[in-house]
């Protein structure tokens, strides 16, 4: 497209006065110039760089004096510097007013002709074309939704910012479509758009990119431990307890459900943790095991003629003198029935104490105690019995050997319950010399399998 140029004629207007007149000539430039103070004279304008989308449909813009040219991108372009002085020193047309010396400052008279201005132009109060503000005086016709832009002798209708014309309308430029304006998600508006991000991140300070959020640090949901991690973070609880079924919130873990073995006698669940207790009579060992207390060398309540006797989970005190009548002591534990009594001939000779203890609930069968001869003698036979204690069966004595024998459980006992059995052995010789000594064994079983 090539835009006309358009060249004017020159008119002189001369004032005549009664003095001597000075000449003062004021130039109007033609459309496509204006005037240059600095070289007094008319310059192209660049219509290229002052018009906006001066040319469409992807030609370029050439300035060319007094108007420009819409090309072909791959046209070649050839200016004649002389010819377009030339045209600059020829676009304009000079007014000539005349004034007297002796008042230089004074203006010169209005003119009574009046100059013929082109279109988009008016005479001034100086007689010169000025162009017509027409998007001031309203006398364009762009749309509603359209802004007016006013150029020399002239205006354009354009789309304000977000829209582009398609027709005589403005449509909304949908930003979101033409390039990657959002690190993450675009969200266009009538006219223009604005950028969201993914939860976990928000809009860093131009209004585009998004940064991570550290939520730990903002504003920590978590219960006990928070991790950030990209886009997100990570609850975690502290030993003992476990995250509820949102994943922020931690709840106790009850230990003591987890296991019936975490605790040899009973466990105690408590925040976060958990403790195991013995009962009576023990002492908790290494968190879990119970261990039997002796009281009788901690808290030894006996009496002086007593001697004190540690069970699992208790003691007992026992006479330090159990013999009874006819028997007397003769040394430790050791009852014997003098042979000078007549009542002896009937009783054993001897009566020895013994004091054991077992845990409850014991395995069965099980060997637990063994008694034995402490005097041997040439062409004697022992033999063992249970003389007593054992009406429900409990024990049985096996002969281990001629002088030897084991007591043998073979129900298990549950305690706390005492047993008194008494173990008897016959002595005979070739002789038929007959004589027996028992072992009253108090056997102690404690009242739990520990």
């Amino acid at each position: 497209m090539l835009t006309a140029m358009f060249l004017a004629a020159v008119v002189l207007i001369a004032v005549h006065a009664q003095e001597t007149e000075e000449t003062i000539t004021y130039t109007q430039c033609t459309d496509g110039y204006e005037w240059d103070p600095v070289r007094q004279r008319c310059k192209d304008i660049d219509e290229c760089e002052i018009v906006p989308d001066a040319c469409k449909g992807g030609m370029k813009c050439v300035n060319h004096y007094g108007g420009y040219l819409c090309l072909p991108r791959t046209a070649q372009i050839i200016v004649n510097e002389r010819e377009e002085a030339a045209a600059e020193s020829t676009s304009g047309r000079n007014n000539v007013i005349r004034r007297t010396p002796a008042d230089p400052h004074r203006a010169p008279p209005n003119p009574t002709h009046h100059i013929q201005c082109a279109a988009g132009y008016e005479q001034s109060d100086h007689n010169v074309c000025q162009d017509i503000d027409e998007c001031a005086t309203g006398t364009h016709n762009c749309r509603a939704d359209q802004v007016c832009v006013n150029l020399r002798g002239s205006f354009s209708c354009q789309c304000p910012p977000g829209y582009q014309k398609r027709g005589d309308q403005c449509i909304d430029i949908d930003e979101c479509t033409l390039r990657p304006y959002c690190h993450h998600r675009c969200m266009n508006t009538p006219g223009s758009y604005y950028c969201q991000c993914n939860a976990g991140f928000q809009l860093a300070s131009n209004n585009h990119t998004c940064v991570d959020i550290n939520e730990c640090d903002a504003n920590n949901p978590c219960a006990q431990q928070c991790y950030n991690i990209l886009g997100s973070f990570i609850c975690q609880c502290n030993p003992g307890f476990e995250l509820t079924s949102d994943r922020i919130n931690c709840e106790d873990i009850d230990e003591c459900r987890t296991s019936s073995y975490i605790c040899q006698y009973q466990c105690v669940n408590e925040p976060g943790k958990f403790s195991c207790v013995c009962p009576e009579g023990y002492q908790v060992v290494g968190g879990r095991t119970c261990q039997d207390i002796n009281e009788c060398e901690t808290t030894n309540e006996c009496r002086e003629d007593e001697i004190c006797w540690n069970y699992h989970g208790g003691f007992r005190c026992y006479p330090r003198n159990p013999c009874q009548e006819p028997y007397v002591l003769t040394s430790e534990n050791r009852c014997v029935c003098p042979v000078s009594n007549a009542i002896c001939r009937e009783l054993p000779y001897s009566v020895v104490y013994k004091y054991m203890s077992i845990r409850s609930d014991r395995t069965v069968p099980s060997d637990i105690f063994q008694i034995q001869a402490t005097s041997i003698y040439p062409n004697t036979i022992n033999t063992f019995r249970i003389k007593s204690g054992n009406e429900n069966g409990e024990f049985y004595l096996r002969q281990t050997s001629a002088v030897s024998a084991m007591l043998v459980l073979v129900k298990s006992l549950s305690g706390p319950r005492e047993h008194i059995v008494d173990l008897e052995m016959l002595t005979v010789n070739s002789l038929n010399y007959r004589t027996s000594s028992v072992l009253r064994l108090t056997i102690i079983v404690g009242p739990y399998a520990f």
